[in-house]
């Protein structure tokens, strides 16, 4: 049984994270409600940092972002810059933290299956960590059980699509950002609209596939046995067109972004896939990582993007 702990961030602590967002949505994001949330999960400590636009309206929607290999809560506020857009759209934003072996938890990953580093590593039970968080939300009445959204960059976005098939039934839709399958994935329970944004130019999860292009410090000791290397990027939106039961598909393009979706799905669960020019390895529109990560287009908003699908697909019985 997980067990929870709540601390409310006062407003200089949340300064201090960084949260405020600029431009037209810093006023409204000094109004949020800021928390931090800790669980025992089979022992395991586990923090997720939860920034509510809700304005105390019940049953708001959630999207919850998983940040990258390496990263956490912290690094994913300020890489995504989410907050401006869930200010402005009365949404509540969590941010959890992934697990690692280093003093600090600065650098965490995920259990996404065949990636990685320590959380792959230790089995770190990821699902029954976000499976208890939604659990909590949706008992205090500020979650909406229908509007449950996942997205995560890289190892995060990689963590979106395991956490769709093993909790396809309170997720209503994923937006894994220049994450990757790996092609032994069991089907889902159940169909989940997914909208994929990949780097055109991504060079760690490389989009021809092949092995991933990992720092040292998130590896923490080596290549687990159990890592592989990531399918085509482009296999992640068969895999979802495939469980959707979608039929066939038709591509555009402009100038920042090719989109090819798939319509007439299963339940209404499509599928998009978007491959952003001029990215590398970054959340587009938002801001590197780190100072020597790659620079993020700012032709191509994707937190704006997948709000828009997000919107569009509430969970349905399915």
């Amino acid at each position: 049984m997980p067990q929870f702990h709540l601390r409310r961030l006062g407003h200089a602590v949340a300064l201090a994270l960084g949260i405020l967002a600029a431009g037209s949505g810093a006023a409204s994001a000094a109004e949020g409600r800021m928390s931090e949330e800790t669980f025992s999960i089979g022992g395991q400590p586990r923090r997720a940092v939860i920034h509510d636009y809700s304005s105390g309206k019940a049953t708001a929607p959630v999207v919850i972002l998983l940040h990258g290999g390496g990263g956490n809560p912290e690094n994913a506020i300020t890489m995504t810059r989410f907050d401006a857009l869930a200010a402005r759209e009365g949404l509540i934003a969590i941010y959890p933290g992934g697990t690692g072996a280093m003093a600090g938890g600065r650098i965490l990953t995920w259990n996404a299956g065949h990636c990685c580093a320590f959380a792959m590593r230790n089995r770190s039970d990821d699902v029954g960590f976000i499976s208890a968080l939604i659990d909590r939300l949706v008992a205090s009445g500020r979650a909406d059980p229908g509007r449950i959204y996942v997205t995560g960059m890289s190892n995060g976005g990689m963590m979106s699509h395991r956490l769709a098939r093993e909790l396809s039934g309170r997720i209503a839709a994923i937006a894994p950002v220049v994450g990757a399958v790996f092609g032994d994935e069991p089907p889902p329970a159940g169909p989940v609209p997914a909208f994929i944004i990949v780097g055109a130019v991504d060079r760690t999860v490389p989009g021809a596939g092949g092995p991933l292009g990992l720092r040292d410090d998130v590896l923490q000791g080596g290549p687990p046995a159990e890592d592989r290397p990531v399918a085509p990027a482009f296999a992640q939106a068969e895999y979802w067109a495939k469980a959707n039961g979608c039929g066939a598909s038709k591509t555009t393009e402009t100038a920042f972004v090719r989109t090819t979706t798939w319509t007439g799905c299963r339940s209404g669960a499509d599928v998009v896939f978007n491959v952003v020019a001029n990215n590398g390895h970054a959340w587009p529109g938002g801001a590197p990582g780190r100072a020597v990560a790659n620079p993020p287009t700012q032709d191509y908003d994707a937190s704006a993007a997948m709000w828009e699908f997000f919107k569009a697909h509430p969970r349905k019985s399915r």
